[in-house]
């Protein structure tokens, strides 16, 4: 099976699909484009089963070249035969495939290389295939002065060595052990002597196991950082009964059996080092880090479904901005931007201790609001921001008149984009603290188009971001930050550079171009004009002309999702219809009376052609939901406001496979566990919220010494009763509860991650 059929049979679909996808890909096609453009060549291919294929193809093709190079080594060494040849071709897995290699790759001096190289090895072999001779007598045969063999007991010590070796280059045992002690391997955890203190928040984890095929992913990287800290000691056991198997096994397959032969105890012995010093230790190691790739995967996975809803979150639209960065001592920096996101009018205001100036902010608000027709009002949920929030309010209530809507906001990466290289060629000769406030304001405006603008891993809705493959993180979340920009589009004539290097097709450079251009000429007219743009050639033009949109320009259709390489479509139709395009495009009735399939040629077909009909009903429209906000409950500003069993309405911030976290207002997101998303089993808690989510919820305790707060939202719930809540002790017949709070290890990992949180805020 080629690499193609093996694709294919992995994502279910047909070798066909496969082959035009990887063709696509193989000449520079990116998937946005393909996945949306190109639907009858991959039979309808979507962009998850399209990355999933990259993703795919990269590991095979890898695997490929490691196996040609592997081939090449042992023919080079005049030991590949027939049947080792077809076993590396048929190999599945990189771990398979080194396992095959082992006896034949290049090694440095180890002890079974010394004792050969002493000409043990003839003693290795007779005593393996001869049991009945006596190890002391015929190892005397095998003294060697010059190599140091001065007793019997140096040339057996050499000759287990070798034998070691050649019992732990089995590649189908090491296959059999490296199942076996994933299915049944328990990893232990315990804490590094004096440690205890230090590591107090990996406590759950002092002396703690569990079997490693059953850890998940929130726990295992939670145990990876205690050891990295060199807290925790983390250890593989394997139970005795699973052990004397594999030693069954290694006697076996090398015909050593206990019939009281001479050499019978001396070989029996050399099985049990071979897997105490040679097999268990790596594989061991392997297990350990099978389960790093696992947490890591999954980590990924959860930041990039995270990112993805942040990103699609409902934009405010095009409307004046009020942007409040809160603070205490140095003031809350309010910044008035346009709908395009123009910075207007900046100002400090000073409403909180220690100068209190609390009429002077309302006054100051007041003018800015008045004079730049503000619609909005977006505050950060950083420190002070309940406080202005409440100066916000009274705004409100003072002039009506203005009818202003305020939204408490995530300013988490604000402050990484307010110093970046980006935001001080915007913004050259503007305070780093007003750039914030800017950020604030735009990221209420068009979540999408201001978060592109920051490092990803910034936003703070990952899981242990920081502890996986970075670089996998990077690819995986650059994918998602490519996947949603292109969903929307992107405005050319308003969007940034960083908006723009997303867009499929483009890079950094180019799109730098782009914006230089547009500075030095002018709003583009057209799409057709992008050609101009230096570097944007006609492969670029191709994967991006469809994603970027010319709003006001000389043809309606460069503001829709049609491909100018399909505008000869729309034109058949203008023709058929004897209609101009303004009257053609939003006719949902007469949009919907048309034959698709009347429209078909040999370039599109019927996928391209109803995907045309859909954009002419609503051209350019925006796939993220309506916008709506969530109003945090009056007097409720910090948690010793809080009382158990309050419900109130707040903001999904991340979600983790343990729980999600949510914004209530009192400057500490509260949890709530897995077990209380719903009165119903949920095994993953991204099926049922995602970040940005409105939701209602019941408070069950608070820790205001430790700032926790157990949430539910099982409205129904009874919180636990005080003494349990102020003791933390579980109260007697809450099992349910309890589940949700006493589970150590996620309430540790929740602990440490909203910790994170608050420090990025």
């Amino acid at each position: 099976m080629n690499i193609n059929e093996k694709i294919a049979s992995e994502l279910n679909v047909a070798i066909q699909q496969i082959d035009a996808a990887i063709q696509l890909l193989d000449s520079g096609a990116t998937v946005p484009f393909i996945s949306r453009y190109r639907k009858e060549a991959t039979g309808g291919l979507t962009d998850t089963q399209l990355r999933e294929l990259e993703i795919r193809l990269h590991y095979l093709r890898e695997m490929d070249e490691r196996r040609q190079t592997i081939l090449k080594s042992i023919a080079d060494q005049h030991k590949l035969t027939p049947e080792l040849e077809q076993t590396i071709l048929q190999a599945e897995s990189k771990s398979a495939l080194e396992d095959l290699y082992l006896p034949y790759k290049p090694k440095r001096r180890t002890k079974a290389q010394i004792a050969k190289e002493a000409g043990l090895e003839p003693l290795a072999w007779q005593l393996l295939n001869n049991p009945a001779l006596s190890p002391q007598e015929i190892s005397l045969s095998f003294l060697s002065p010059e190599h140091q063999i001065l007793t019997a007991e140096n040339a057996l010590e050499g000759a287990r060595h070798i034998l070691m070796e050649h019992f732990a280059e089995h590649a189908g045992l090491l296959g059999e052990f490296r199942s076996i002690l994933w299915d049944h391997g328990i990893l232990k955890c315990g804490v590094i002597k004096g440690k205890e203190t230090e590591g107090s928040k990996f406590a759950d984890y002092f002396s703690y196991q569990e079997p490693i095929r059953k850890i998940p992913s929130h726990r295992a990287l939670a145990v990876f950082r205690g050891q990295r800290e060199q807290i925790l000691n983390v250890t593989l056991f394997l139970e005795e009964d699973r052990i004397e198997t594999c030693l069954l096994k290694i006697m076996q397959t090398f015909g050593i059996q206990n019939n009281n032969r001479p050499a019978d105890n001396w070989l029996i012995e050399t099985v049990k080092w071979a897997w105490n010093i040679k097999i268990f230790l790596k594989l061991e190691l392997e297990a350990i880090m099978q389960l790093r790739e696992q947490a890591d995967e999954e980590g990924i996975k959860v930041f990039a479904s995270n990112l993805n809803h942040l990103l699609m979150a409902a934009p405010a639209g095009s409307r004046v901005t009020l942007g409040l960065d809160p603070g205490l001592r140095t003031g809350v920096k309010a910044v008035v931007i346009d709908g395009t996101g123009k910075l207007l009018a900046h100002v400090t205001i000073f409403p909180h201790a220690p100068r209190n100036e609390w009429d002077a902010s309302l006054s100051a608000l007041a003018r800015l609001c008045q004079h730049h027709a503000v619609e909005l009002i977006s505050i950060g949920n950083g420190t002070a921001s309940r406080e202005t929030d409440k100066l916000v309010s009274e705004l409100k209530k003072r002039h009506p008149e203005l009818k202003l809507t305020s939204i408490v906001v995530s300013e988490a990466g604000a402050s990484v984009y307010s110093a970046s290289e980006l935001a001080a060629q915007e913004f050259p000769d503007l305070d780093v603290s007003y750039r914030g406030a800017v950020s604030i304001a735009r990221r209420l405006q068009d979540p999408l188009a201001e978060l592109v603008k920051i490092d990803p891993k910034s936003i703070g809705v990952g899981q242990y971001q920081h502890d996986v493959n970075q670089a996998k993180l990077s690819r995986t979340l650059h994918a998602v930050m490519e996947d949603c920009v292109n969903a929307v589009g992107v405005n050319v004539n308003t969007a940034s550079a960083p908006l723009l290097a997303c867009v499929a097709g483009l890079n950094e450079s180019v799109a730098k171009n782009v914006i230089r251009y547009r500075d030095e000429n002018g709003a583009f007219k057209n799409r057709q004009a992008l050609k101009k743009v230096p570097r944007l050639g006609d492969k670029a033009f191709e994967q991006a002309a469809g994603f970027l949109r010319i709003v006001n320009g000389d043809n309606p259709l460069d503001a829709s999702a049609v491909h100018p390489e399909a505008y000869a479509i729309v034109e058949r139709i203008l023709k058929d219809q004897k209609k101009p395009i303004q009257e053609l495009m939003g006719n949902t009735a007469l949009l919907t009376r048309l034959n698709a399939a009347q429209y078909t040629d040999a370039q599109f077909g019927l996928p391209t052609v109803k995907d045309i009909l859909h954009e002419l009903e609503k051209p350019g429209r925006d796939p993220r939901p309506e916008f709506k906000t969530a109003v945090f409950k009056e007097g409720i500003e910090t948690l010793a406001d809080l009382r158990a069993g309050m419900i109130l309405e707040g903001v999904v911030t991340n979600v983790s496979n343990f729980g999600a976290f949510v914004d209530i207002g009192v400057h500490q997101d509260g949890l709530v566990h897995i077990s209380m998303l719903a009165d119903r089993f949920v095994k993953d808690p991204h099926s049922v919220v995602k970040v940005g989510d409105i939701v209602k919820v019941k408070v069950l305790e608070i820790d205001i010494q430790r700032k926790r707060i157990q949430l539910s939202m099982r409205l129904s719930e009874t919180p636990a009763p005080a003494s349990a809540r102020q003791t933390g002790a579980r109260a007697p017949g809450k099992l349910s509860h309890g589940k949700a709070i006493a589970k150590s290890q996620e309430t540790t990992l929740g602990n440490m991650l909203l910790q994170a949180l608050q420090k990025k805020k």
